[in-house]
């Protein structure tokens, strides 16, 4: 049997994400050949039919500075967000900072666990009370916060998707991910917690290839890109697309920017 390597991110991590449309019969076939190099991660290997729901709050200047920055292609830029899992999410929650430079994603990432981790960027004065012995992940926490309160920093919108996630057994760090069902609302708050209410669904249509509706990622370090992966591509002609799910968040359920089609491929194999 082979050993599975369930291991948790590390606080800072830099690799490469390529992104893919493909059409949803397509997550089978691609889940099959994943299989013989990897197995689910901890999330899917507990959800039904592998799929675990992932909510976003992404976070932005007043001017939606990071976002701009993204459309514009800017050769260094980030985004700020806040994650959590599961229908009804309960703690801990994730702070993270993704920041690309080039081709490279760079991936800040601490964990929270104190009911009232919002009240140290709402109430002034107020400390976090996060007990973690991990200097690396104290470190990105207040590089959250520093960020957060140098850009005047506020939620705009909230996303939420169903994953199937898979990581590499044979690898040092490989993952395999299916993204599908994507809704949004906008949030203003620090609140993780869909109003279904308000939940808007992603129009495929405007946003994919023609015939796709699942983003299909390949992450791995800069390092070291496995050979399956690119037999992968090659076996199933992917093509590459570039897709923001913030971007198509604020196009859909704010109407600030129209998403700009002639970045996503045409077609999707």
């Amino acid at each position: 049997m082979r050993e599975n390597k369930q291991k948790g991110l590390p606080p800072r991590l830099d690799r490469y994400e390529l992104k893919f449309g493909i059409p949803a019969e397509l997550t089978e076939p691609i889940s099959d050949f994943a299989s013989v190099y990897c197995s689910l991660d901890k999330y899917s290997e507990k959800a039904e039919k592998g799929f675990y729901r992932v909510n976003n709050l992404y976070l932005d200047s007043p001017g939606y500075l990071f976002l701009r920055k993204r459309m514009e292609g800017a050769e260094n830029r980030f985004n700020m967000r806040v994650r959590s899992y599961g229908d009804d999410p309960v703690m801990p929650y994730f702070l993270e900072i993704k920041q690309k430079v080039g081709g490279v994603v760079r991936k800040y990432r601490a964990t929270v666990r104190d009911e009232e981790w919002y009240k140290v960027y709402t109430e002034p004065g107020f400390e976090s009370r996060e007990k973690n012995d991990a200097p690396s992940e104290t470190k990105n926490r207040e590089l959250f916060e520093r960020t957060i309160f140098t850009y005047n920093v506020e939620p705009k919108v909230l996303t939420q998707y169903v994953r199937k996630a898979y990581i590499s057994d044979v690898d040092d760090y490989a993952r395999v991910t299916f993204d599908a069902d994507l809704r949004f609302m906008p949030e203003s708050e620090y609140n993780l917690i869909p109003r279904e209410a308000e939940m808007i669904p992603c129009d495929a249509e405007t946003v994919f290839p023609p015939g796709c509706s699942v983003i299909l990622e390949l992450k791995c370090y800069t390092s070291q890109v496995p050979l399956w992966m690119i037999d992968l591509i090659r076996y199933f002609d992917l093509q590459r697309m570039s897709f923001s799910k913030y971007m198509t968040g604020v196009t859909q359920v704010l109407g600030l920017y129209q998403y700009d089609a002639g970045e996503r491929i045409a077609a999707c194999g």
